[in-house]
């Protein structure tokens, strides 16, 4: 494609992507199914141009100031992530000769808010959460997110996998925590591979499979993925039963259950039952009550520990939805909750940063069922399932990952037993 149709490209994609009003990866992936003689590298230079400006929005912003043209086409010249060569190809004289002043501005010297790019209300509870972490994790979340993936232990071995991904051409090192995880340099087309048709892995971050790990199911209980989704979780889970006993995937979005079921074929896992729900009051939810022995709560929140793969939901989320999430994953917490027999084990989790959805949602459930749920140290809980050094993934008696301090996503997690 000519370079200035590309940078003409770009520049759509980016007006699209900028309204914010859906998540990027959707609209990304519903403009590439328009644009269909689009090849890989050029896909890639979109994407990628594209969220680079979604990740340093801010500082862009106030560059673009001093140009000329549309805000977005500057915009995707300033965040170019495609061959220099072809950019030059594409930009005027006038623009080339802008981009090259602002190559000379020392970005050190700008402002906090330009060189974190982070709305207020998101950066103050991280400064006063992580004190001199914070710049850190400002670097590690300016960055894309490794690809993980988890090896289905009921079909394979790991050190079996990462031979055949070795021998066919691919940098692949264990994951430090997780004893199924891998973690692969760059990223090939996994969906090609036979690893992948056959079942023997899924993508899934090192941090998602530390919380199937911590529900730790045996075999023949009856477990409850209660906030299921798409199915990472539920199948790790379902390969950890060595699939004996009986797993439920519940959920209120039919369309995300429906996204479980390729994957469920591949897995080779029969011990699974999908099942929507209404909300988590369902009659479902009244039949199982006291019959279940773990129950893994993975609680709708704002995804802001996810935000090097969905840097748009620090633009798209607000101190207002995250009142709302607080509520409602509080309600969550406590009807699953209603699931567990004595002796039952009850994971919250959440891939959120703040500890309005983490810490206040486990210590309010801990203050209001004193009598009937006694907290478990997550470190504890880790080591039963053999994670290797558990000790620098919690804080207190929580499971809290970073970007920063264990290239996972941000995950939280706590842990109760059913008295």
């Amino acid at each position: 494609m000519h370079p200035n149709a590309l940078l003409d490209l770009t520049t759509e994609l980016l007006r699209a992507v900028l309204k914010l009003d859906q998540p990027a990866d959707a609209v990304v992936s519903a403009f590439f199914r328009q644009h269909r003689d689009l090849g890989t590298r050029e896909r890639h230079a979109l994407a990628e141009t594209t969220y680079t400006v979604l990740r340093q929005r801010l500082l862009f912003q106030h560059m673009a100031q001093s140009g000329n043209g549309p805000l977005e086409r500057r915009l995707a010249i300033l965040a170019w992530q495609g061959s220099e060569d072809f950019l030059r190809r594409a930009a005027t004289p006038q623009e080339q000769a802008w981009l090259a002043q602002i190559a000379k501005i020392d970005r050190a010297t700008l402002p906090e808010k330009l060189r974190h790019n982070l709305p207020d209300w998101l950066a103050t509870p991280l400064k006063d959460t992580l004190g001199d972490e914070f710049w850190p994790l400002v670097q590690a979340m300016s960055e894309a997110a490794p690809l993980d993936l988890r090896v289905n232990i009921l079909k394979a071995k790991r050190e079996d996998v990462q031979r055949t991904l070795t021998e066919a051409g691919f940098t692949v090192a264990p994951t430090p925590f997780s004893p199924w995880g891998l973690r692969v340099q760059g990223k090939p087309a996994l969906h090609k591979l036979d690893v992948f048709t056959q079942g023997l892995v899924e993508v899934q971050d090192e941090g998602s499979q530390l919380l199937a790990l911590l529900t730790d199911p045996k075999r023949g209980e009856m477990v409850v993925d209660f906030c299921a989704g798409a199915g990472g979780k539920t199948l790790a889970l379902g390969a950890a039963m060595r699939n004996t006993g009986r797993l439920y995937a519940f959920d209120v979005s039919g369309h995300r259950l429906d996204a479980l079921k390729p994957r469920l074929a591949r897995s080779g896992l029969s011990n699974v039952h999908p099942a929507q729900i209404a909300h988590e009051r369902d009659e479902r939810i009244k039949r199982l009550a006291g019959k279940i022995h773990r129950v893994l709560v993975d609680a709708p929140c704002s995804g802001l520990g996810t935000l090097r793969r969905n840097p748009d939901l620090k633009w798209r989320q607000s101190p207002k939805a995250v009142a709302e999430l607080q509520a409602k994953q509080t309600a969550i917490l406590a009807s699953a909750a209603r699931l567990l027999k004595p002796g039952g084990r009850l994971v919250y989790a959440t891939c959120s940063l703040l500890a309005a959805e983490n810490e206040e949602v486990a210590d309010a459930f801990t203050a209001a069922h004193a009598a009937d749920f006694e907290p478990l140290a997550a470190q504890v809980g880790l080591e039963d399932a053999r994670v290797a050094d558990a000790a620098p993934l919690v804080a207190g008696p929580y499971l809290r990952l970073w970007p920063h301090r264990h290239q996972t996503d941000g995950f939280f997690a706590a842990v109760w037993q059913k008295r």
